[in-house]
């Protein structure tokens, strides 16, 4: 029975562990990134994706004016988009080029 319960505390243990270094790498990550308008795929959003959508994974079309992702920071104005009016991710919703 001991040897039941030391393995089930290191098991706990060590998960604890695990999951508070994966916090800090996500907050850290967070910080090198950047919201990134019109360079999603359809249904591949990450969040607040504008009127018609609800929230991650809502867009409707692909590069979506007023849908954005998540990408590393500065890479935002050199990732290709289809709609956007310069052919790139725009760092604020748009109107989509006809």
């Amino acid at each position: 029975m001991t040897n039941k319960l030391s393995a089930a505390s290191l098991v706990l243990a060590l998960g604890s562990a695990l999951s508070l270094s994966a916090l800090t790498t996500t907050a850290h990550a967070a910080d090198d990134m950047q919201k990134c308008f019109g360079v999603a795929e359809a249904g591949k959003n990450d969040c607040a994706a504008g009127a018609g959508t609800t929230c991650a994974g809502s867009s409707k079309t692909k590069d979506q004016a007023n849908a954005w992702k998540l990408v590393p920071a500065g890479t935002c104005t050199d990732t290709p988009s289809t709609t956007s009016p310069t052919g790139f991710g725009q760092l604020q919703a748009y109107t989509a080029k006809s």
